[in-house]
């Protein structure tokens, strides 16, 4: 995409006025997305973007820009005009680029995005004709999305500049099933991603049982009553529940924040920060997890990061920049959605380690409490660590038994009340997918966390109290 020849003017034009670092990302992206909603083709969509998107820092100064031109004059001005934001004597001239190697995390065989439109298109229509089988079921959508980046990485801090390469190659299958009796309509979803090939989604994934479980949600909720509220014992299902985890606390361990004072986790390392019986990670380097990749946006090997040990905070999600802030190393997790984005401090895939506990047994020890499996949306504020989250999919557990399905249910609390009061962890890890949105755009990320159980937490609801 870019020449070396080409990436080390542009490094030297951008390292002109003093900068002490200089970054060159360029980007070729193609997207296919396509939906079905209630067996008719919505939409099917090709799309292809590239760009490059070049960044300067000097001590703890950044400033960045991006352009659609990767022509010679178009990077030369880009990096030219970025320099331009300090005021100072050339540190650094570049005299060599020097490819290094890229690990191969996710190695990805067929290409999602090179499989035929039509056999995807199957898999969507034999998704839609199963959630459907119920006549109570009055829309659906099915929708898949394949996406195949490739990615070059120039930096420079030094004499030698390091060039990278990257593919990322992702796909996921989402269906949203919709019910409707004589009094109420309710909407359930299930989703599955991976980074990786055709033949590995394939073998990975059951879009069957994926529209299935949608469907059979959605006419459950037909006659859920309303969730009850007050403070109790909640269960927290393993794999999607572990979004509240990466919500109420994962963001506050990003660098984006604690490099600012602006979490409630801020100088916390060393210091217990949850129960002893708590410890999570962020792994960039699961083998075609969703959330996985071969480098960061910032050309650095991702890793497996400890986050949290028996309670203790032990690290951060460092990015390059904020590292300089706190007087870290990063520790490959500057993510960004494109190259209009700067890169920053971000999860990949984030999860509570399991525990000893057989989840049964959980379920077995809570006289009265909430069993929940699966969230929606909810909001959290950083600096306080303060949440609330929308469960899609809850259920009243009586004298240890899992007993009615309720709605309407909001979790309220702060992460480290949550951490502090969780007192019992499965050994029955699992992980979901979605997406995530912060300052750096809309990356994939995985989520997990096996079976939990919070011994007290606030719990919304219009059913009123508990019995």
């Amino acid at each position: 995409m870019v020449s070396k020849n080409l990436a080390l003017l542009t490094l030297n034009a951008a390292l002109a006025t003093g900068g002490d670092y200089a970054e060159l990302y360029v980007e070729d992206t193609r997207e296919e997305r396509m939906s079905l909603d209630t067996g008719k083709m919505e939409y099917s969509t090709h799309r292809n973007t590239y760009g490059a998107g070049i960044r300067i820092l000097k001590g703890l100064q950044s400033v960045y820009g991006y352009t659609s031109d990767l022509s010679k004059n178009g990077l030369l001005s880009l990096a030219s005009s970025l320099s331009l934001a300090f005021e100072g004597e050339r540190l650094i001239e570049v005299k060599e680029v020097k490819k290094r190697r890229t690990p191969k995390i996710c190695p990805s065989v067929n290409p999602v995005i090179d499989v035929p439109s039509e056999e995807k298109a199957n898999c969507l229509k034999a998704m839609d004709k199963t959630a459907r089988e119920d006549e109570r079921i009055i829309r659906t959508t099915c929708t898949f999305l394949s996406e195949e980046r490739k990615i070059e990485i120039f930096n420079a801090e030094s004499s030698v500049a390091s060039f990278f390469t990257n593919e990322e190659h992702h796909a996921r299958v989402i269906v949203s099933a919709t019910a409707k009796d004589d009094k109420n309509m309710e909407t359930s979803s299930e989703n599955y991603g991976i980074h990786g090939g055709w033949s590995f989604f394939l073998k990975e994934c059951d879009p069957i049982q994926l529209a299935k479980k949608a469907a059979k949600t959605a006419i459950a909720l037909l006659t859920a009553k309303e969730c009850p509220s007050g403070k109790f014992p909640v269960v927290i299902g393993n794999g999607w529940g572990g979004v509240l985890f990466h919500e109420a606390s994962g963001h506050g361990l990003e660098a984006a924040a604690t490099a600012k004072g602006q979490s409630v986790f801020s100088n916390c390392i060393g210091k217990q920060i949850a129960s002893p019986l708590v410890t999570a990670y962020d792994n960039g380097v699961i083998p075609n997890a969703w959330g996985s990749n071969n480098l960061d946006s910032e050309g650095i090997p991702t890793k497996k990061n400890l986050l949290i040990k028996n309670g203790i905070c032990t690290g951060y999600l460092v990015d390059r920049f904020n590292g300089r802030r706190l007087n870290m190393a990063p520790n490959g997790c500057s993510r960004r959605e494109g190259y209009w984005y700067e890169p920053t401090s971000r999860m990949s895939n984030t999860y509570i380690a399991p525990g000893k506990d057989d989840p049964e047994d959980i379920i077995r020890d809570t006289k009265l409490g909430l069993y929940v499996v699966n969230f929606g949306g909810g909001s959290v504020d950083t600096a306080t660590g303060e949440f609330n989250f929308a469960a899609n999919e809850a259920y009243i557990i009586r004298d240890g038994k899992v007993e009615e399905l309720v709605k309407g249910c909001i979790l309220i609390g702060t992460g480290k009340e949550v951490l502090m009061n969780i007192d019992r962890v499965g050994n029955d890890l699992n992980l979901g997918c979605g997406f995530c949105g912060a300052s750096s755009g809309s990356v994939p990320v995985t989520v997990g966390q096996p079976t939990i159980r919070v011994k007290e937490i606030t719990v919304g609801g219009r059913g009123g109290k508990l019995q």
